[in-house]
């Protein structure tokens, strides 16, 4: 056991596996990665995810080079726009209000092809093109949306996978039940840092550190504090070790704290599942993102949100914080039977999540009523509502035609009915039985307040001076100011590719081994 690193990075996940290979891949010849959780619970939150990427690409020749799962007949029956450095830095600005930080954006945002290349050939990340989840077939052929592409293959389980295997090639080494304690420094300068293992602190000195330690969503007592208290009541949808313990280290350093720390990201999940973690086994699939296709009502059977208001990819991340603001912080997700095959088995599949079938709506509100549901008459009215609006914004419109992989239009807004809140696309009525319900609740993935960092290092940004505390970095989840409000899918795993590259390759510089 060494007590001096060239580079120590806390934290397994996606953010701080990145930045333990780019140290390495930059010079650095001893890189520790402590791990507050035990070896199970490896990967902190990219475990959980679905591996999406979201990237910077010049179309389907552009991304067919790095991706695992298409061969040249399939790519001739697949349609793909390119995704501009302007579309994805105005999606990120646009879900954010124009509140995230633009020069923070800028460097992700142009990073992000070169990054997604580097985890390919560089880390042996198995990309595929994410037909399960961004495409939907369309006259014959692969029709990708919402400006995504990028998955791998077993999702956020494949991911670290392919981190754990490179790690242990590149000669890194894990330590697991080691929380970092604290930071040791000396007249400003990051010297190493305290780690409690083996039932006892050990003082390590390292030429840089880098926090790649994940938010404060696990903490009930911080998500309270911060977010506001109905937040207690989220269920976590990922690592339970995610308690803000990086932040706090950082905070009594000196560290700069910016970005939205009254947001999250959070999604619709599954009623059922459990609260206080995610699923290792399960994982992702508890997410329920087929809104678009249906409805959802809350126990009082009232619409909340507009479902079709953007592609899924640009609203999942908001609206588990609308279902935690219903009464008793659930919902119920409908479906007539000519959206059911559409529903992602991943999500939906019959040893996935419990469905409530019924052949007409007036069994399906007796059934739902057994489930939570408080007003079957005030569903049922919503329902004819919503078919009636649909029923007249088809017949003033008759040449508009029902295409997921585009915002076709289709709402429930006409002349003769216009809904006080309205599904502004995707909308079909729901008159096909057997119908389908599930229930929903909200799950957290991760908060956006965090540490200030210079958008070209990754370091970490003194409160005091605004300039970098030296040998301190910081990547992933931790980072301040990238999004707010509500974020577009997939950029969580760019950034933290983004970020740890950049605070790898400064740790190497810092160790005076730099191959750059």
């Amino acid at each position: 056991m060494s007590t001096h690193y060239d580079c120590i990075v806390v934290g397994s996940g996606h953010a701080g596996c990145s930045a333990a290979l780019a140290a390495v891949k930059a010079g650095c010849t001893s890189v520790l990665i402590v791990e507050k959780a035990p070896h199970d619970w490896v990967g902190g939150n990219g475990y959980f995810t679905a591996g999406a990427h979201r990237t910077v690409h010049g179309g389907l020749q552009d991304l067919l080079p790095i991706v695992r799962n298409v061969t040249l007949e399939q790519a001739s029956k697949i349609d793909m726009d390119p995704y501009t450095v302007e579309d994805f830095t105005e999606d990120i600005m646009r879900l954010g209000q124009d509140k995230p930080d633009a020069k923070l954006v800028k460097s992700m945002v142009e990073s992000s092809r070169e990054a997604v290349e580097w985890l390919a050939r560089i880390i042996n990340v198995p990309f595929i093109l994410s037909f399960h989840r961004q495409a939907y077939e369309v006259n014959g052929r692969q029709k990708f949306w919402g400006g995504m592409a990028l998955s791998t293959e077993d999702g956020g389980k494949g991911l670290i996978k392919a981190h754990m295997k490179a790690l242990e090639k590149a000669g890194v080494e894990i330590w697991f039940e080691s929380p970092a304690v604290r930071l040791r420094a000396e007249q400003g300068t990051i010297t190493g840092l305290v780690v409690h293992t083996d039932g006892k602190e050990l003082n390590l000195s390292a030429s840089s550190v880098v926090l790649a330690a994940g938010g404060y969503e696990s903490s009930s007592e911080l998500r309270a504090k911060h977010l506001g208290s109905e937040w207690e009541k989220a269920r976590v949808r990922g690592t339970p070790f995610n308690t803000g313990d990086g932040l706090a280290m950082a905070q009594a350093v000196g560290a700069k704290l910016v970005g939205d720390w009254a947001g999250c990201h959070s999604t619709c999940w599954d009623a059922n599942a459990q609260a206080e973690a995610g699923d290792r086994e399960l994982s992702n699939q508890f997410t329920k993102s087929g809104y678009p296709l249906g409805i959802m009502v809350n126990v009082y059977g009232q619409r909340f949100v507009d479902e079709g208001q953007d592609f899924r990819n640009f609203t999942y991340a908001k609206f588990g914080r609308q279902i935690l603001l219903q009464p008793e912080g659930c919902a119920f997700q409908v479906w007539g039977a000519d959206m059911v095959p559409f529903l992602r088995k991943e999500e939906y599949g019959d040893e996935i999540v419990q469905k409530i079938f019924a052949g007409n709506m007036e069994e399906l509100a007796d059934k739902l009523l057994e489930k939570g549901l408080k007003d079957k008459e005030c569903f049922l009215k919503t329902v004819r509502n919503y078919n009636a609006a649909v029923q007249n914004h088809r017949a003033e419109h008759p040449t508009l035609a029902w295409d997921p992989t585009v915002k076709d239009g289709l709402s429930t807004q006409s002349t003769a009915i216009a809904l006080q809140l309205p599904k502004s696309n995707w909308a079909l009525a729901i008159d096909q039985g057997p119908f389908l319900a599930v229930k929903v609740a909200c799950g957290i993935t991760f908060t956006f307040g965090g540490l200030a960092i210079d958008p070209d290092t990754a370091g970490v940004l003194s409160k005091e001076t605004d300039a970098p505390i030296k040998g301190l970095f910081c990547t992933g989840e931790m980072v301040g100011g990238l999004f707010h409000n509500n974020y577009p899918g997939g950029s969580g795993l760019t950034a933290g590719a983004v970020f740890g590259r950049k605070a790898g390759g400064e740790a190497a510089k810092l160790a005076g081994k730099s191959v750059r």
